[in-house]
């Protein structure tokens, strides 16, 4: 395949081909299940969440790397980003229907895998 088909063939309709290497589907894929990309997408599936929230949803994130998934999840036209023009700035984040489409197999397959896993402490 030549290099930069992948546009091309989604342009004209066809589907991408997710195993080739300059595929752009794969960094889509690559950033939804990131470490905390799934964690931050299913965060916002209920509600609009601020950067704090977020962070103090989501344990054991830092800063950095929410700030880094976000940016990718932005980018990739899954989460969009509204700045309030304060002091500080408030920064919200929400799901764009892209991600709410993402977000449910995700939301799915966590509420399945909690279904199945014992309680706490019931060894």
């Amino acid at each position: 395949m030549v290099e930069g088909a992948q546009l091309n063939q989604a342009e004209a309709g066809q589907r991408y081909e997710v195993f080739h290497t300059d595929c752009p589907a794969r960094d889509v894929v690559d950033h939804v299940t990131s470490r905390w990309g799934t964690w931050v997408l299913i965060s916002l599936r209920s509600n609009d969440l601020r950067f704090y929230e977020l962070r103090d949803g989501i344990q054991g994130i830092s800063e950095k790397m929410l700030a880094q998934t976000l940016r990718a999840l932005v980018q990739d036209g899954l989460v969009w980003r509204k700045v309030e023009p304060t002091t500080p700035p408030q920064v919200t984040y929400g799901l764009t229907e892209f991600g709410r489409d993402i977000g449910e197999p995700l939301t799915e397959l966590f509420d399945r895998i909690t279904r199945r896993l014992s309680p706490r402490g019931a060894g």
